[in-house]
């Protein structure tokens, strides 16, 4: 476990030695990134918060991503809030000390289709949101030492990139450390608690009533992701949720490798909406069909970043269920690790662990936002973007330009 956790384990200790204090100008259900950004939005404008969660420290879908705020590759809305979260996540990290990078992400292109795809989001969004590289840079970056491109002109999905673009507007935390590290500045704020090992058992407007008595508060905000089953099934029912698990492993990062910018690959151009509306889109997914047809059979998104003591998060694949099932498929995990390391150009990755992520999944789109009563509001993100989103989504909430969805 992350070094943070004795530290927000104390602060789990003091917020409950406070005792039952009076009514919160806003209680959050939920002390994931999406409840946490809440927190810090609400403590930010002069607002007194209470969070409540049911473990005692982060361990769902905040903790198992890739640290990754893919903000270049959304689109339209979606676009205009992971660009709004991108401050937020910066004022948060200078206020409570987590680490955030403004790394960038790296786009490596292994075919011309893939490289056309990079060339035609650049001439939509220019060159300073998107920085086309050469395939020498490229696998300079990745720490290759064939020096680049292929001879065939690339179209194998395999060997060296042929070229590359850097989004420099993303940011890479470590997601091991930046929900816990939120919880614990949350905690030690005047007007902020934390009550962790706190079930909620149901809500009214005014008041969430728990596993340790009621908890009131002026606005209440349920921020509980892919658990949303758990407290209004119905609506979790309405809008399709699932939840997605991913296949992921933190490896040893190849002596080579250079980069701290997250890397993505053909696989992701598939993934994000400022890929799969270009022009060249669907030649790729084609071309990716023909040569890593077992890579989409698993809903691949083969991608990797570096955390801050130089190993790999690598993964990820994507199945989707209304429970999760515990076991990993050792195929998937070879297959995701062996796909890492043909982009690194090494022989094998080292393993050090192996995990499954989860987040909430539904095919009505990726934000629920439902208003239940007066003064309570469910909000999930319904996709794999909720670090992307979370400040976004927050500052959203409080200046009231947050709409419910249908």
């Amino acid at each position: 476990m992350s070094s943070s956790t004795p530290t927000t384990a104390r602060a789990t200790t003091r917020t409950r030695a406070a005792g039952t204090p009076g009514r919160s100008d806003v209680v959050i259900v939920g002390a994931g990134i999406i409840g946490l950004a809440h927190a810090f939005e609400a403590l930010s404008n002069g607002l007194s918060v209470t969070v409540l969660d049911r473990d005692r420290q982060p361990v769902g879908a905040s903790v198992r991503n890739f640290g990754h705020c893919c903000i270049s590759a959304q689109d339209g809305e979606l676009l205009a809030l992971a660009q709004r979260s991108r401050p937020g996540w910066l004022r948060a990290a200078k206020a409570s000390g987590i680490w955030a990078e403004e790394a960038g992400t790296l786009v490596v292109a292994r075919s011309a289709t893939e490289a056309a795809v990079l060339e035609e989001l650049r001439a939509e969004r220019g060159g300073d949101a998107v920085r086309l590289r050469t395939a020498a840079e490229t696998a300079a970056l990745l720490g290759r030492t064939d020096g680049g491109a292929r001879g065939d002109g690339g179209s194998s999905g395999s060997g060296g990139p042929v070229g590359g673009a850097l989004l420099p507007a993303d940011l890479r935390v470590n997601p091991r450390e930046a929900a816990p590290g939120l919880a614990r500045w949350v905690a030690e704020q005047p007007h902020g608690r934390i009550l962790w090992g706190t079930a909620v058992t149901g809500v009214e407007p005014g008041t969430v009533h728990t596993t340790r008595g009621p908890v009131h508060g002026d606005r209440i905000l349920i921020c509980v992701g892919h658990d949303l089953d758990y407290l209004f099934p119905d609506l979790a029912e309405d809008h399709g949720i699932q939840r997605c698990r991913l296949t992921m492993a933190r490896a040893a990062a190849p002596a080579a490798f250079r980069t701290h910018a997250a890397v993505l690959t053909a696989t992701s151009m598939l993934r994000y909406d400022a890929f799969t509306g270009r022009p060249s889109a669907a030649r790729l997914r084609e071309e990716v069909q023909g040569h890593s047809a077992e890579l989409l059979e698993i809903g691949a998104n083969v991608m990797f970043t570096r955390l801050p003591d130089g190993t790999v998060l690598v993964g990820d694949s994507h199945h989707y269920d209304a429970t999760t099932p515990p076991f990993v498929d050792e195929r998937t995990a070879e297959l995701l690790i062996g796909a890492v390391a043909d982009v690194l150009g090494v022989q094998r990755l080292r393993i050090l662990e192996r995990w499954q992520g989860v987040y909430a999944s539904s095919p009505r789109g990726p934000l629920l936002v439902r208003d239940l009563a007066p003064g309570v509001r469910a909000l999930s993100v319904t996709s794999g973007i909720g670090m992307t989103l979370s400040f976004g989504l927050a500052a959203a909430t409080f200046d009231g330009t947050l709409a419910p969805t249908a």
